[in-house]
C-alpha cells in the first residue's frame, strides 16, 4: 500500500516534468562539467505553475516528517522551488546567495536565519552534491542546522553519499533512473 502511494507520487511528478518539457535527451554538459545524454531543466518546471505546484505539494508533504524552522533555496535554481514550498507549507523562507553581496544590507542570506534555526534545503537537481554543500557550510557557519536536503531530481551520481558524509540526508522526489525509463 505504502509502496503504491510512493509509486503514484513519483508517476505524477515524472509526468509533470515530461509534460512541461523539463526532461531533454541529447548531448549536454552539466554544471559539474560532466557530459550527459539527458538533461533535467528544472527552470522549465519551476516556471510552469502546474509542475511547480506538484513539486511544492510533494516537498511540503515530506517536510511534514521533518522538524524544521525554515525552507531554504540556493540561488538561483532553488529559490522558486523553496518559495513555492514555503507558501504551500507555511514554513518561513530562507534564500542562500552563492556569495555575500558587497552593497545594500550585504550578507549571504535573505530571511531571518538565527542561531539554532533548523533549515531544510530545497535543490533542483543533485549530481555530486557540490553546489548544495557550500550552502550547508554557510548555514552551519551562521549557527543554523541542516540535516536534510530535498531534491526534485537526484541524478544518482554520488550526492547521497557526499551529503551523508556531512550528516545530511538527501531526500529525492524522483531519481534519474525512474525519470529516464
Amino acid at each position: 500500500m505504502l509502496m503504491d502511494i510512493e509509486n503514484d507520487r513519483k508517476s505524477i511528478l515524472i509526468s509533470a516534468l515530461k509534460n512541461c518539457g523539463a526532461v531533454k535527451f541529447g548531448d549536454f554538459t552539466l554544471a559539474s562539467g560532466k557530459k550527459s545524454k539527458y538533461y533535467v531543466d528544472i527552470k522549465k518546471a519551476s516556471t510552469d505553475p502546474a509542475t511547480l505546484t506538484v513539486i511544492a505539494e510533494q516537498a511540503a508533504a515530506l517536510i511534514g516528517n521533518e522538524d524544521v524552522d525554515m525552507v531554504g533555496g540556493v540561488a538561483l535554481g532553488g529559490v522558486p522551488l523553496a518559495t513555492a514550498v514555503s507558501l504551500t507549507s507555511g514554513i518561513p523562507l530562507l534564500i542562500v546567495r552563492k556569495e555575500e553581496k558587497g552593497y545594500g544590507t550585504g550578507g549571504r542570506f535573505i530571511g531571518d536565519l538565527s542561531k539554532g534555526s533548523r533549515v531544510i534545503l530545497i535543490e533542483d537537481v543533485t549530481t555530486s552534491g557540490g553546489s548544495v554543500k557550500d550552502a550547508i557550510a554557510a548555514i552551519r557557519e551562521a549557527g543554523g542546522f541542516v540535516d536534510a536536503v530535498i531534491t526534485v531530481v537526484d541524478r544518482e551520481e554520488g550526492a547521497q553519499q557526499s551529503l551523508a558524509a556531512l550528516g545530511v540526508k538527501l531526500i529525492p522526489l524522483v531519481g534519474a533512473s525512474d525519470l529516464i525509463q
